[in-house]
């Protein structure tokens, strides 16, 4: 989506920068004074899902990315669009633009990414929110990535999805499917996303490519101190999914909250917040 049709109340549109560092070029919403705060979204979202969360990140400076091929980044290769290279990418435009992260938030799947960023560039704290941290079990697990991969590689498969999917009632029975519930000012975010074909189309990439195993492999061998953040009305990323995962991990905490479905820091960011702030403080202080 180019900036130019984003709609005049898009959320933080007037703080929203290009910055091109290649291959791609970045959208990145920048706001706020204080250490550096990276906060990636999860897929199929852009970085205005993190709306209701930044009021309350006072304190820092807040650096919310939208992935390549989503929200307002221009991917500039399409192979590149997985995990471990999106995180190669994300670590030379933080080098670039100079700046100095001291702590990653990541919802769904922006959280596998910031734990595989941490790997890369140097973290005091990751927090993950939701985070899509499991693989399909079963039959799942070998089909769907297949399926994914068939459909990225389909030129005419986003401009089916934007006008089979970009009405009202289907956008809201996608996110009703997460668990969650959004105003109707939410929704129509979403709705836009959906309506516009080169946002279809990094999503589509983006699972495509999408590889966690190598990662989950290392887990035990990330020492980056680490919160994970799980609602009980997840219908998207079962809590036990984090909650095994930060088991595994030598330095990571597990918090529940309960109702919440998957987009929690967008339904309920207070309660959220009510969590993460006191942990990220204790850490970066």
């Amino acid at each position: 989506m180019e900036l130019a049709r984003l709609p005049r109340d898009w959320p933080y549109r007037d703080r929203i920068r290009r910055i091109a560092c290649a291959p791609n070029d970045w959208a990145v919403l920048d706001i706020g004074e204080g250490p550096d705060l990276l906060l990636l979204h999860g897929a199929g979202g852009s970085a205005h899902s993190y709306r209701a969360l930044i009021p309350l990140l006072a304190g820092y400076r807040v650096l919310a990315v939208d992935h390549p091929g989503q929200g307002c980044t221009r991917a500039g290769n399409r192979a590149r669009l997985g995990i471990d290279a999106e995180a190669e990418d994300l670590a030379r435009l933080i080098a670039q633009a100079g700046w100095r992260p001291q702590a990653v938030i990541g919802h769904s799947a922006g959280a596998a990414l910031a734990l595989r960023l941490s790997e890369i560039v140097p973290l005091r704290a990751v927090v993950g929110l939701n985070a899509a941290l499991g693989t399909f079990e079963g039959a799942a697990g070998v089909l769907f990535p297949v399926f994914a991969r068939v459909l990225a590689a389909t030129p005419f498969v986003p401009d089916i999805v934007t006008r089979l999917w970009g009405n009202p009632a289907t956008v809201e029975r996608l996110i009703s499917s997460t668990g969650s519930r959004l105003d109707a000012e939410g929704l129509g975010q979403y709705l836009r996303l959906v309506r516009d074909r080169a946002h279809v189309d990094g999503t589509l990439g983006m699972m495509a490519a999408w590889k966690l195993e190598p990662l989950l492999s290392r887990l035990s061998q990330i020492a980056v101190p680490t919160l994970l953040i799980a609602t009980t009305g997840d219908r998207t990323v079962p809590a036990r999914i984090s909650r095994a995962c930060a088991g595994r991990m030598p330095a990571a905490q597990y918090v529940e909250l309960l109702r919440l479905g998957h987009l929690a820091h967008e339904e309920a960011a207070p309660e959220m917040a009510t969590v993460l702030l006191p942990w990220l403080k204790a850490r970066l202080s």
